[in-house]
């Protein structure tokens, strides 16, 4: 009789168990909504060239509808981040142009092959990378700390960060019409809520967008906040807090030189936010460019770059996770506070 009950009592927890992975992974698939590639079957429907490829993340990526509406233009290689890339190379070289729905964690699996066998041809290959910034209960073996880190050293690269879900559309649009290696990095989860607009329009290269100018204050110091992908809503926040200027960056290389030149004349402080690690991003990208104009006898500006620390994060709630991190806006304030007091 205890054996049939301890029978039972294990199978019913194995049961729950079950139903407790079924539903993570229907809210994964949920969350993951926000940047479903569902639009690459858009621009497919234009250009016959697309080719979408991916290495085992069908789902994960988005790419079920276009799996399904054009077969014979969808791969999935399996677990192969390596030869992922090089297949693109190789369609690429042929006249076709190769969508690359890749996580961020993974990518760095296939650096060589972006390098040599894409960057070096400067071939048409766009990486749209999925799982960009800390990833919650993924914990660090997917988070995509490093990717703006180890991409923009490339040269031949343009690499953009949407800031919402529609930004993410148009930016994976422009990549696609781009005539060289493109990557669109985004975060896993739930977006901003911004609607979607249907028609597909290339944004500029290289520029980037002021989305909150300060007024007037009596305070000496005048604070611009670049904010790269994510982060522009925590910015916004941080910026109506401090009467500072707010920028969406959008694009990360080639960086906005000339929005860059006109902040540092006007402003005093720049910060720069990122969801990346900070060694090496975004925010090292616009300090080169800020240590290129003194070399040409442009006025010195104070500048204080947030990101990632330098050390692997946990699993956890992703909002917990950032504000761990000082990336809410009450930590980006209590930042720059510390700076200007």
């Amino acid at each position: 009789m205890r054996l049939e009950k301890g029978r039972l009592a294990i199978i019913g927890l194995l049961r729950q168990a079950i139903a407790d992975a079924v539903h993570r992974v229907q809210q994964r698939r949920v969350e993951g909504l926000v940047h479903d590639l569902a639009q690459l079957v858009d621009m497919a429907a234009q250009d016959e060239r697309l080719i979408g490829i991916t290495p085992a993340m069908c789902d994960g990526s988005g790419l079920n509808a276009f799996s399904e509406k054009y077969p014979n233009r969808y791969f999935d290689v399996g677990i192969a981040e390596q030869h992922a890339l090089t297949f693109a190379a190789g369609m690429a070289c042929d006249g076709l142009k190769p969508v690359v729905a890749i996580y961020s964690t993974f990518l760095q699996r296939a650096y060589d092959q972006l390098i040599h066998d894409i960057a070096l041809q400067n071939l048409p290959v766009l990486l749209a990378i999925d799982r960009a910034g800390l990833v919650g209960a993924d914990g660090p073996t997917h988070a995509g700390a490093f990717d703006l880190s180890f991409l923009r050293c490339i040269p031949n690269i343009m690499i953009m960060a949407p800031s919402d879900e529609n930004e993410c559309r148009q930016m994976l649009y422009t990549g696609f019409q781009y005539n060289g290696v493109a990557a669109v990095r985004y975060p896993r989860g739930g977006g901003t809520g911004a609607v979607v607009d249907q028609q597909m329009q290339a944004i500029t290269i290289g520029t980037a967008e002021i989305k909150r100018h300060a007024t007037a204050s009596k305070n000496k110091q005048k604070i611009a906040i670049l904010s790269f992908g994510s982060m522009l809503t925590v910015c916004l926040e941080a910026g109506e807090h401090l009467n500072a200027t707010v920028v969406n960056m959008r694009f990360v290389k080639p960086i906005d030189h000339a929005l860059l030149e006109k902040l540092s004349l006007d402003h005093t402080f720049i910060v720069t936010v990122e969801e990346n690690s900070v060694m090496g991003g975004a925010g090292s990208a616009v300090m080169e460019t800020l240590q290129t104009m003194q070399a040409h006898n442009k006025p010195l500006i104070r500048t204080l770059c947030l990101g990632l620390p330098d050390q692997f994060i946990e699993h956890g709630v992703h909002e917990t996770m950032l504000a761990d991190c000082g990336l809410n806006a009450e930590g980006i304030v209590a930042a720059i506070a510390r700076q200007i007091t």
